[in-house]
């Protein structure tokens, strides 16, 4: 099976965590992080 994974450079952004703390993605240079997105709970999706 053809590999379809293209590795690309992700802009710099803020997301709120769940700890109540700002989280920006350069803060996490040159470690491995996963990044997981999913619908608000009890929405269609």
């Amino acid at each position: 099976m053809e590999n379809s994974q293209k590795i690309m450079k992700a802009p710099n952004f803020t997301l709120p965590g769940s700890d109540g703390k700002s989280h920006t993605l350069s803060d996490y240079i040159g470690k491995n992080i996963v990044l997981f997105f999913y619908p608000k709970d009890n929405t269609p999706g």
